[in-house]
């Protein structure tokens, strides 16, 4: 197996990381164990909505304002009972307090997209690769220049730099001439 980021032949199938750059491999080697496919994200799509839902509220809303201005009204005038009017406003008041605490406080029976629940990443966007998986964005050369000979000329006088100011001095030279100077000012000659 080859590492997908830096192209690097791994020793064995088992291999955790990439021996140069680190990247998890276990991961990969499901994927590719499975056919590139992972079981696992077909178990987040599976996820059924809760059963306290704005949906489910809404309906038990409208079955209860049926239920107690219709139903127990006619039921209680059959059997001559006397509670009718209390049962339709039960009704009425019941079915607006409990719509609007349906709409307000229930969660959404939708489902969301796998990548808009909260907490879950969505895939990074694939860049177009070269040999090895390697990126090519950023890594292109320049286009090609061309200067004419005929264009070159010698720096002037004084524009030399001394190769001796390229380099760094060491540590110890540095500190011995300041030595050298404290031992002056102390024994003048």
């Amino acid at each position: 197996m080859h590492c997908p980021s830096c192209g690097q032949q791994q020793a064995s199938e088992e291999t955790k990381f990439c021996s140069r750059c680190g990247l998890p491999l276990g991961l990969i080697a499901e994927v590719v164990l499975q056919g590139g496919y992972l079981p696992q994200l077909a178990q987040l799509n599976e996820k059924k909505p809760p059963l306290l839902n704005k949906k489910n509220g809404v309906f038990f809303t409208i079955a209860w304002f049926i239920v107690f201005t219709m139903f127990f009204p006619a039921i209680s005038t059959f059997f001559d009972w006397n509670f009718g009017s209390l049962s339709a406003l039960i009704g009425v008041f019941g079915a607006m307090i409990l719509l609007i605490g349906s709409l307000m406080l229930l969660p959404s029976s939708k489902l969301l997209p796998m990548f808009d629940r909260p907490g879950v990443l969505p895939p990074p966007q694939p860049m177009p690769a070269t040999l090895h998986g390697r990126p090519t964005a950023g890594m292109a050369l320049p286009p090609q220049q061309t200067q004419p000979a005929a264009d070159y000329r010698s720096p002037g006088v004084g524009a030399w730099r001394d190769t001796n100011d390229l380099q760094p001095t060491s540590v110890t030279e540095g500190t011995t001439r300041l030595l050298d100077q404290e031992e002056a000012k102390k024994y003048p000659q």
